[in-house]
């Protein structure tokens, strides 16, 4: 059975750089927890890091989150769907809002619960996710601003989330000066410009953060160390939280080329034949995972030597080359995961969850 691992010390590491990192730049920042599925194990190790404020896009997850830590900040960050408002209400302190309609509701549920709830209303940034228009926003938050129970407590921005709009200098000024805007127009302060995600870090840490942005929302970046500027490892933290391992089922040398008449495989697939390497063969080692899981492009295989081939619903296939490692069948084979992965295999019941020590 596959497994997949957290490291507990790897991730304690990277949350104290990443919260010294903040501190001194006076930013508020909350743990982004999506990727976790509401798995208590791995959530209840974020959960002792010490954090403050959570945010995920499940109200599950949320109802989990403060069913563990009553006094964690939880925050619903996608729009809200209508039947889904009252436990929004119920389990999320704060809430990411587009649409007047909705905010509405969620005053009038908020009168319901006799609770006081917060939202960020988002701002569309280019990228063509959630977001009210800019030339809209003057006329949206006077329409919000005085719902009974209802607090703005900040403006926010996403990057990178559909079409891979990255954030500039540029794009975080402007949503600084909408809130400048705002507050100016009504007289109503607006304490959070939440314009930092994982994808922005490399602003702040080459000193192009504009100073008005004052609260990022992190989940990559703690998980996986990346800087998704340049795709590399971000200087002083672990890409290795979590580490996949799975058991060779088969491992047999064989033909490097498939014969016989070719057609589209079950994943949409067509195989292209080189002829180079026909007569040629290799150790393929069959593994205890497959497309029900993860996608394979999303696997990092720690022995570079290997290639990963592909994935039928419940194997995937590595080539070994000559087999220099002596692998054989019932040995495991050790991956590191990019950010969908990892969720692929969140959201798999059949993927053992483990928390490590280094």
């Amino acid at each position: 059975m596959a497994v997949l691992k957290l490291c507990k010390d790897k991730l304690q590491h990277n949350y104290n750089y990443l919260d010294n990192a903040l501190a001194a730049h006076g930013i508020e920042w909350g743990v982004v927890t999506k990727l976790l599925c509401g798995n208590e194990l791995f959530l209840k190790e974020v959960l002792a890091l010490g954090v403050k404020e959570i945010h995920d896009s499940r109200v599950t997850n949320l109802k989990a989150i403060k069913s563990m830590a009553p006094g964690v900040q939880t925050v619903y960050i996608k729009p809200a769907p209508k039947q889904s408002i009252p436990d929004i209400v119920s389990c999320a302190d704060v809430s990411f809002q587009t649409e007047l309609d909705i905010i509405r509701l969620m005053s009038e549920e908020a009168v319901r619960q006799k609770k006081q709830h917060k939202i960020i209303i988002m701002i569309e940034m280019g990228d063509l996710r959630e977001g009210v228009m800019g030339d809209d926003l003057v006329s949206f938050y006077e329409q919000v601003f005085e719902l009974p129970n209802i607090s703005v407590i900040g403006l926010g921005a996403n990057f990178n989330c559909l079409h891979g709009v990255m954030p500039s200098q540029d794009k975080l000024i402007q949503l600084s000066l909408y809130t400048q805007i705002i507050e100016a127009k009504f007289q109503k302060k607006i304490p959070w410009v939440s314009g930092g995600t994982s994808v922005t870090l490399p602003l702040l840490f080459t000193h192009q953060l504009p100073k008005g942005v004052n609260h990022f929302r992190i989940g990559e970046a703690l998980f996986f160390g990346l800087n998704l500027f340049t795709g590399e490892t971000l200087e002083g933290m672990y890409d290795d939280v979590f580490e996949l391992e799975t058991e060779i089922i088969e491992l047999t040398e064989k033909p490097m080329m498939p014969s016989g008449v070719l057609a589209v495989n079950p994943s949409g697939e067509s195989f292209e034949i080189d002829e180079s390497l026909y007569g040629k063969t290799s150790h393929r080692a069959i593994l205890d995972i497959g497309l029900l899981d993860i996608n394979p492009k999303f696997l990092l295989p720690q022995d570079e030597s290997l290639i990963v081939i592909g994935a039928s619903s419940d194997m995937l296939v590595v080539e070994l080359g000559e087999n220099t490692s002596k692998y054989k069948v019932g040995d495991v084979l050790h991956f590191n995961l990019r950010y969908m992965g990892a969720l692929s295999i969140m959201n798999s019941r059949y993927i053992r969850k483990e928390v490590v020590t280094v």
